[in-house]
């Protein structure tokens, strides 16, 4: 394992246990795994989605390594960037067709975008400034455990104002996934306080949550966002069953609900635009889209997203960011989740840093750059000193 490590270049070393290990680095070992075994041929699906872009680069050098040593790599991604850079070739995939191959040297993201989604994207959301209003929710020292007990959110305090998008970026299993679940009601913190639009939620449930006008979109759409076998209509009632729209006198009006799931599949281009059709039936990106719908369609004073546009298409990214200014600037508060560090830096109007359990930094968006939010998701220190973007009481 030295051997091929320091062969392609790997800074991998082999008495070293997994778990104390960076992400960036168990992917090398699965390459050389690979290696090991005398692939010639490594097939690579979503490898940086959990990498910094630092890890990120260190990897693209090993596809170069690996193909300078006569290897061939199929690399399968959706973002455009790391495919013009990586890539030799590239082909381009959309409705489980074919549509184009083209060398990466004749095209740009600008085609490339065009090829996946069937017609012109604008490659950058129009954010207007925003005009932040009173705090709809305020996290104060909250501290949440994991479900083996260990301490994986340590002492947090943020806010989100109404007119305001709230990023926090984190390589994914920082804590962010139980942060969020605290603060929509999914897991009981054992220290702190959510407070939302002045009320401590702590300990409500998350249909009290729902009720009180928080909307929720989660990390794992079929864990937490549908239920699998259900179809359309019944997916569309979740967290509303109870609401007058759709139920009176205990029975639940289903040509309202039928009325919703369509509006809904209409509006967010769910496919196929069958409400009947289960969910299990559906593509990842169609079961997503839906659940997009569904939460906005709450018409929520805070929308708690989570990875939103994960595994659609860049054109479904487009209409959900859009949608997602569209609420802030209706004067609704969103708390976005994401490790897209681009998208991030572009929809946020306030950027914080996950690592560790604990926020690194609170940073204006457009006053730092992706290598130092990559330091900073990583546990480190940019080199110069970032202004800190954090409001009265905000002291982690």
């Amino acid at each position: 394992m030295r051997e091929l490590s320091e062969r392609y270049g790997f800074a991998v070393e082999p008495d070293a246990r997994i778990e104390t290990v960076s992400v960036g680095v168990q992917q090398r070992v699965e390459i050389l795994k690979a290696l090991y075994r005398g692939a010639d041929v490594l097939i690579l699906d979503e490898p940086t989605a959990v990498l910094t872009p630092q890890e990120v680069e260190e990897l693209l050098a090993v596809f170069e390594e690996l193909t300078a040593a006569g290897k061939t790599v199929i690399f399968i991604t959706h973002k455009l960037g790391e495919a013009m850079e990586a890539a030799d070739e590239i082909t381009v995939l959309r409705d489980g067709k074919n549509v184009e191959s083209v060398s990466a040297d004749d095209t740009d993201r600008e085609a490339l975008a065009e090829l996946m989604v069937g017609r012109e994207v604008l490659m950058e959301t129009d954010a207007r400034p925003s005009d932040p209003g009173d705090e709809t929710l305020r996290v104060d020292g909250l501290t949440v455990e994991d479900s083996r007990g260990v301490t994986v959110v340590d002492g947090v305090s943020f806010g989100v104002r109404a007119g305001e998008v709230f990023g926090i970026a984190g390589v994914d299993g920082n804590g962010q996934a139980e942060l969020v679940e605290a603060i929509t009601g999914l897991r009981e913190p054992t220290a702190g306080r959510v407070d939302f639009e002045g009320r401590d939620v702590a300990d409500w449930s998350r249909l009290n949550h729902i009720e009180a006008g928080m909307a929720y979109i989660p990390e794992d759409r079929q864990e937490r966002g549908l239920v699998m076998d259900f179809d359309l209509v019944e997916n569309g009632l979740l967290g509303s069953q109870h609401a007058s729209a759709f139920a009176a006198g205990g029975r639940i009006d289903w040509d309202r609900a039928r009325d919703h799931a369509e509006a809904v599949v209409k509006e967010y281009d769910v496919r196929p635009p069958d409400p009947d059709a289960r969910s299990v039936s559906l593509s990842g990106g169609n079961q997503q889209k839906f659940i997009v719908g569904r939460e906005f369609e709450r018409d929520p004073s805070l929308l708690v997203a989570t990875h939103p546009t994960r595994g659609v298409d860049i054109g479904s990214t487009e209409f959900i960011n859009d949608r997602l200014l569209d609420l802030r600037n209706a004067g609704g508060a969103v708390l976005l989740v994401s490790s897209k560090l681009e998208e991030i830096q572009m929809l946020s109007d306030r950027l914080a840093v996950m690592h560790g359990g604990e926020l690194m930094a609170v940073v204006d968006p457009d006053d730092v750059t992706e290598e130092e939010l990559g330091l900073l998701m990583a546990g480190e220190e940019p080199s110069r000193s970032l202004p800190s973007l954090r409001l009265a009481g905000e002291e982690s």
